[in-house]
């Protein structure tokens, strides 16, 4: 009955036979014959018909959003069905990064085949016990990436502003230097000192940012951060400053296990790969 309904639907929206027919590719003799199967399959007459005109019943207005109802439905299986038999990589990342993760994902869904992406927003340790679970094929990890894990494509994210909180006195800078930081609190990631910087360390989990920035709101530090999540951050409670520091960076490498490779797997490494080529 799928078929005679999609029939049902192409001639309510042209009222008209010959013109659903064409839509469908069917003659219009077979147009009539699956309404007329419908119609006695259901017991009502679902369109009046004259020589000069095509118009829906009173209850064929009231079936045709049952109808449409059928034909989304059947068009949402279809996709989703498509969507699971297609492969799909698992990566986690880290927000820092995730204007690179979406590039990777539009690449590999542009592939053919398509492989699909699931994208997993994680700090590193989060990431790397994901890894380690088999929840993801790869991440985005800074490095180093705890050992056992195979790495490629590593890329530098320069680290180029100071995440400090309104009202700061060094919020109203038109630049920051690493003198400026003397006697400042300084939020810095777990096993990753900030280079060349003076101020008391405060250790943060590593490559979360956004738990990072709450802390900058309510007082306890500041925070060097990369002009990536600047762009992406909109907070009323912190101000980015430019920061002149030399070359602080973080470094980011693709990770995975060494023992779950897939050709998923390595169409990934060299996706990766062609998005820091075409930046």
């Amino acid at each position: 009955m799928l078929r005679e309904i999609h029939c049902f639907t192409r001639v309510a929206a042209r009222l008209s036979f010959s013109a659903a027919a064409a839509d469908l590719g069917m003659s219009q003799p077979a147009m009539s014959q699956a309404i007329t199967r419908l119609e006695r399959a259901t017991g009502l007459r679902l369109f009046a018909r004259t020589a000069r005109e095509v118009r829906l019943t009173a209850e064929g207005k009231t079936l045709l959003a049952y109808a449409e109802q059928v034909i989304e439905s059947v068009g949402a299986f279809t996709a989703e069905a498509a969507r699971l038999a297609r492969p799909t990589i698992h990566l986690a990342y880290p927000p820092p990064v995730g204007a690179l993760a979406a590039r990777i994902a539009r690449r590999l869904a542009s592939r053919t085949p398509a492989i699909g992406v699931e994208l997993r927003a994680a700090g590193r340790g989060e990431a790397a016990r994901a890894l380690a679970g088999g929840e993801v094929s790869a991440a985005i990890l800074a490095t180093p990436a705890p050992a056992g894990l195979v790495t490629a494509a590593r890329f530098h994210v320069t680290v180029d502003h100071l995440a400090v909180p309104v009202g700061h006195r060094l919020g109203s800078s038109p630049r920051v230097t690493p003198a400026d930081l003397a006697g400042q609190v300084l939020l810095t990631p777990a096993g990753r000192p900030w280079a060349g910087l003076p101020g008391r360390a405060r250790l943060v989990a590593e490559d979360d940012f956004a738990a990072a920035l709450d802390l900058v709101a309510a007082g306890a530090g500041l925070l060097p951060v990369p002009h990536l999540l600047v762009r992406t951050v909109r907070r009323d409670d912190l101000r980015f400053v430019p920061l002149e520091a030399g070359d602080l960076r973080i470094t980011y490498a693709l990770a995975w296990s060494k023992e779950r490779v897939t050709p998923e797997l390595m169409a990934l490494v060299q996706a990766v790969q062609e998005a820091l080529w075409t930046r």
